[in-house]
């Protein structure tokens, strides 16, 4: 059990749990930047976590929710409030409703997160600030403290974890619910080097191309919320006609978050979402995609062509482009 001490202090309306772990600061830090890993240890092993959202910058979101083996859901939220990297983060952490927003009948609480070296490997003191002496009690009452045991508990495999995580470069996809999948890859680069990736239409007409063979004439980029942006692709033999996806930019939060629509140009039915965060990571940038789609079946279908494989060949070429 990693978790060494946990106090409660009623005079101070704080609940402080530390933990040690047999691995280093930056590994512990990225447990907790990466929302694959994050999920897998942030609630009770009875109520597991799904994060959809995960913004780990100041100014940031994160949503998830936690499903019981009823088959219930919770909802919850982080506000990002401040990051040190690999020293300490602070969040407010809250309840959300059935639609996603915060919960005004349910308490938030800010939480900060600090991490230390020792002798050992590392060390996170998590310390929870309540508003009031009745929030505190309500909240412990509702079994906080033995869920924030049982949850870290779980840290230990995560962290052992080093085949999965060491492998996690490449592009996978997981599915998150009916209708979202999460495309993450590790990117060997910086934040700063996989944004401009993104937004460069020269750069991108050398990387975001798919299987080989193909070329892109059109990459016009939005750069500004509400701008709308249009791509096309053509075989370098002309033996497929040019296709193509257009959409306008929702949100753009430089260098960590871009949120856009997208349609294939010339079909009909909707189109989807698309939530691109990045995150710094000892081995370069984790690129997360959320993509909601309209519905499972579209969902499927698009898995179904093949679309990780061609992200990963157009993903490797972006490394290359980024440490050419």
């Amino acid at each position: 059990m990693p978790v060494t001490s946990v106090t409660r202090d009623p005079e101070a309306l704080t609940l402080t749990v530390v933990a040690e772990f047999p691995v280093g600061v930056q590994r512990l830090w990225d447990a907790y930047m990466d929302p694959r890993q994050l999920e897998r240890f942030s609630g009770p092993p009875t109520y597991p976590a799904t994060f959809t959202r995960h913004d780990a910058a100041a100014g940031g979101r994160s949503a998830y929710t936690m499903t019981g083996p009823e088959g219930d859901s919770h909802g919850g939220y982080w506000e990002w409030l401040v990051v040190e990297p690999l020293r300490a983060f602070e969040v407010r952490d809250g309840f959300t409703t059935p639609d996603g927003e915060p919960d005004a009948g349910m308490p938030s609480m800010r939480m900060q997160f600090v991490f230390e070296e020792t002798e050992n490997g590392s060390r996170v003191t998590t310390t929870t600030f309540f508003n009031s002496t009745e929030e505190l009690e309500k909240l412990l009452q509702m079994g906080m403290d033995e869920g924030m045991r049982q949850a870290m508990g779980q840290m230990d495999d995560v962290l052992a974890d080093l085949t999965s995580f060491a492998a996690g470069r490449a592009t996978e996809a997981q599915i998150l619910s009916d209708t979202q999948v999460r495309v993450t890859r590790v990117v060997r680069g910086s934040v700063e080097q996989v944004w401009r990736a993104h937004h460069d239409a020269d750069l991108m007409k050398k990387w975001l191309l798919g299987p080989e063979g193909w070329s892109m004439p059109v990459c016009e980029v939005a750069t500004t919320v509400g701008e709308k942006y249009r791509y096309e692709w053509e075989r370098a033999d002309g033996g497929q006609e040019r296709f193509g996806f257009e959409g306008e930019l929702l949100e753009s939060v430089p260098p960590h978050r871009a949120v856009t629509t997208e349609r294939m140009i010339g079909m009909p039915g909707e189109g989807t979402v698309n939530e691109l965060t990045l995150t710094p990571v000892a081995e370069g940038t984790l690129l997360s995609l959320v993509i909601t789609y309209p519905d499972a079946q579209t969902r499927d279908m698009v898995l179904g062509t093949g679309m990780t494989g061609g992200m990963e060949t157009s993903y490797a070429r972006l490394e290359q482009e980024i440490l050419a």
